[in-house]
């Protein structure tokens, strides 16, 4: 009896490892997924800032004579 209580004891202990183990991760990627979505932001406001430069350059070029 004694050591089927200790087996249920150290299953148990590694249960709570495991948990504690998935907060941790799950905590990390949720930071990660925040930096991502902030960098992925800042990449299409820049995206969009040279798209609007480069068509204000190309409306300044001559159109050729046909």
């Amino acid at each position: 009896m004694q050591a089927e209580l200790d087996e249920l004891d150290e299953r148990i202990r590694q249960l709570v490892e495991l948990c504690q183990r998935l907060r941790k991760d799950n905590s990390e990627l949720r930071q990660q997924l925040a930096s991502m979505r902030s960098e992925n932001k800042r990449l299409s406001e820049k995206m969009e800032s040279a798209r609007v430069r480069l068509e204000a350059l190309l409306e300044q070029v001559p159109e050729s004579p046909e």
